[in-house]
């Protein structure tokens, strides 16, 4: 078994054995007992006061339920007293004071910010302070500072290069997606936010540069040169909370309490109501060997956050070790656990703390059900019958506090709200503010981790223009190597050369990837600060966008190969030209170019067939495979060009429609031809016919409405892609607007091609 479960186990034996002492009466205890499960806690105290004036001596068990139950009802000075009683017994324990302990620092938080205040924090957490406060915009979401060289992921999320070094992250703190080159080499720190961040953040910039020097000198325990490292950080940016209790910790690592001292003296004013502050002040304050002060700003720390567990504890020894000094030898009037300190260290006089805690905290007496008389003797029976301290002549305390001037006069932080004089409670501190530290001139107190906005005086719009098309940046983008573009920018620069435009690294994996993604800082940094500027620049986008969507003003032309209506195309794109080209058809949302074959002397030809792309299927290198089927003739009126493509102005061709005689002519000339062609597909060789089929497929069956596609059959169309002929022959048949001679055309070639068959 557990040596501190042995003890414990043996002191509630003790603590039995001395409620089953002659005088006690076990019947009006478990009376007690029931009075205080039922809340009547006045009842409970009236009971153990009974059996206590019928005692000799002091029972350190029933003090300590009496104490309990006093603290319990409010009346917290009179629960000193029984405290100090059971203290007389035996030397009390930590544990036995948490009540004590709760009791007061709910006091304190019920009296200066209100019964409606919600304590925030769960138990143990000393960070979570800061990690509920909201961030801004140049806070790294990982060491919620500053960003320092700022690295951009390719999910376009940003955090401090330092950061991402650290092995333990392995994704994105914001989206949860798994980061890659995740090692000192491969990032880069994002050269426009650098420098965007060290403009308008210089000061704040170069302290926490100073800062993480600092940190890393204190990690190979070179002390004396972190913290000078620390105090330039600190000079440069004064009022930062993470800092300056860095700072503190150091201090106190290298045992100089009184600076530590100073620098929680600072967080304090500057957040009064930081559970955090008061803590490393009050960690200074023991380690110092100021016992009585270090108690004071465990009060407000368990006020402020009361299930911060740990810190309840160290109130508790605290305040256990101050109730046992009062019972030592004069001698041993020294601090408890000495400990070097660059000033004077308040020493406690024992027999004059709890006489002052007496006189000093408001005494409820009697209260209703309890008469005087009883409460006299209640006292009197706790203060060992008549041979209390009491009634000893008061000590001087050399300038030192007392306990009771900790309990009776604990400072209440600036800016915590008063509750009215009626609302107070039976024990209630009078509060002594702290004054508000000049650095903090304005009436709220500055968030823990930094508000921060950018001078307008140093806002450019030309610091955040992409270098390729010297414009605002739209839809940012962050290569690897850390250099910022627009998207549109940036691909069209890929479509060219797999290397970075300015410092000619190579992506080729970031292109394979397509990790395009937009840097979600820089865009919300556009949307805040150059609103105007940037809407001004989606407006430009979008007109080129309309421009480049409207496909009879302007339709991209790729040069290549003969097209035909409701005829598969498939394409293999590698030139840089047709990949800017198949992109806009994408990014438009037309999905469709014009196909027409060249021509020496116009550069392409007349007529021509519009596709549209069903499915575009990227290589690593940029490459594509863009698979796409015929929808519509066009006649070019003029040509042109864009952006190294060819374009051009068109009108879409339609079959012209006949009636009576001359449409009844046309059906029996379609039906003959289907025949010829069917028969001609039928008695091609296995291998040729199979290669067919795996290209064009079957042919079509005939067009129930012949008139009813503006293009035709689309077995005409089928037919005349897969017979043997020239591209210009193949053009004259699609320029024909009439059915009728497009069929007699395919007629002819078909009597050709039958004739030349070999035997």
């Amino acid at each position: 078994m557990d040596a501190g479960l042995q003890q414990s186990h043996a002191e509630h034996f003790v603590q039995q054995q001395e409620l089953s002492a002659p005088g006690i009466c076990p019947e009006m205890l478990e009376v007690a007992e029931e009075a205080c499960r039922a809340g009547d806690f006045d009842l409970a105290v009236e009971i153990y006061s009974s059996q206590l004036a019928e005692l000799r001596q002091p029972d350190r068990g029933l003090c300590l339920r009496k104490a309990e139950a006093l603290t319990r009802s409010g009346r917290i000075s009179e629960a000193l007293d029984s405290y100090r009683a059971a203290a007389q017994v035996r030397r009390l324990r930590p544990d036995e004071l948490r009540l004590l302990v709760e009791s007061i620092a709910r006091a304190v938080r019920v009296k200066e910010l209100g019964e409606a205040w919600k304590p925030s924090g769960s138990a143990d957490d000393s960070d979570e302070e800061e990690q509920q406060q909201p961030l801004d915009l140049f806070s790294c979401r990982l060491c919620r500072c500053l960003l320092t060289d700022p690295t951009t992921l390719e999910c376009g999320h940003t955090f401090c290069k330092r950061c991402l070094e650290d092995p333990a992250v392995k994704d994105c703190k914001s989206c949860r997606s798994k980061t890659t080159k995740m090692n000192a080499n491969s990032l880069r720190a994002n050269v426009v936010l650098s420098s965007l961040l060290e403009k308008w953040f210089g000061s704040e910039s170069k302290s926490r540069r100073c800062w993480i020097e600092g940190e890393r000198l204190w990690k190979k325990q070179e002390l004396s040169s972190a913290l000078e490292k620390y105090n330039k950080a600190v000079e440069l940016a004064p009022s930062m909370y993470k800092l300056l209790a860095q700072r503190a910790e150091l201090h106190m690592d290298m045992k100089n309490f009184s600076h530590a001292i100073q620098d929680g003296d600072s967080m304090c004013r500057l957040w009064p109501i930081s559970a955090k502050a008061h803590h490393i002040k009050a960690k200074a304050f023991c380690r110092a060997g100021r016992k009585e002060e270090a108690l004071q700003e465990y009060f407000f720390c368990v006020a402020l956050k009361p299930d911060w567990t740990s810190v309840k504890m160290e109130a508790q020894k605290v305040l256990c070790e101050m109730f046992s000094s009062v019972f030592e030898d004069d001698s041993l009037d020294t601090p408890l656990h000495p400990l070097q300190a660059t000033g004077p260290v308040p020493r406690i006089k024992p027999l004059s703390l709890l006489s002052s805690l007496h006189s000093s905290l408001p005494r409820d007496g009697a209260r209703a059900g309890c008469s005087k008389d009883l409460a006299l003797s209640s006292s009197k029976a706790c203060d060992g019958g008549g041979s209390s301290s009491l009634n000893q002549p008061e000590h001087s305390l050399d300038d030192s506090k007392s306990l009771a001037a900790v309990l009776s006069s604990l400072p209440v932080p600036a800016g915590l709200k008063r509750k009215s004089p009626g609302d107070a409670n039976a024990f209630g501190p009078p509060s002594k503010v702290l004054k508000q530290d000049p650095a903090c001139s304005s009436h709220t107190p500055p968030a823990l981790n930094g508000s921060r906005e950018v001078p307008t005086q140093l806002l450019d719009s030309s610091d955040m223009e992409c270098s390729l098309c010297m414009r605002l940046f739209y839809e940012p983008v962050t290569t690897p190597c850390g250099h910022t573009f627009c998207l549109k920018c940036l691909e069209r620069c890929l479509d060219h050369n797999p290397n970075c435009p300015l410092c000619k690294e190579n992506l080729s994996e970031y292109l394979s990837t397509r990790g395009y993604n937009k840097t979600f800082l820089m865009e919300e940094l556009l949307q805040r600060y150059l609103s105007e500027e940037l809407e001004e620049r989606r407006k430009i986008y979008e007109e080129e966008m309309k421009e480049l969507s409207n496909l009879n003003v302007e339709v991209p032309i790729f040069v290549c190969t003969m097209a035909f209506p409701t005829i598969p195309c498939p394409l293999h794109v590698f030139e840089p030209r047709y990949r800017l080209m198949i992109r806009r058809a994408m990014e438009t949302g037309t999905k469709q170019f014009g196909m027409c074959i060249s021509d020496e002397l116009k550069g392409f030809a007349d007529y021509g067939c519009m596709l549209e792309v069903r499915d575009v299927k990227f290589f690593p290198d940029g490459r594509s495979v863009v698979d796409t089927i015929g929808v519509a003739r066009f006649k070019v009126l003029t040509h042109g060009q864009r952006d190294g493509y060819n374009t051009a102005k068109i009108e879409y061709l339609e079959d012209k429609k006949v009636e009576g005689e001359e449409l009844t002519e046309l059906l029996k000339l379609h039906d003959s031809v289907y025949d010829q062609a069917t028969a001609w597909f039928t008695s091609l060789k296995d291998n040729m016919k199979n290669q067919i089929l795996s290209h064009f497929g079957h042919l079509p069956a005939k067009d129930p409405d012949l008139q009813g596609n503006p293009s035709g059959s689309a077995w005409c169309w089928w037919l005349l892609a897969v017979l043997p002929l020239e591209s210009r022959a193949q053009l004259t048949i699609l320029a024909m607007t009439s059915l009728k001679e497009r069929l007699v055309a395919i007629r002819r070639v078909l009597i050709f091609v039958t004739r030349k068959r070999p035997r």
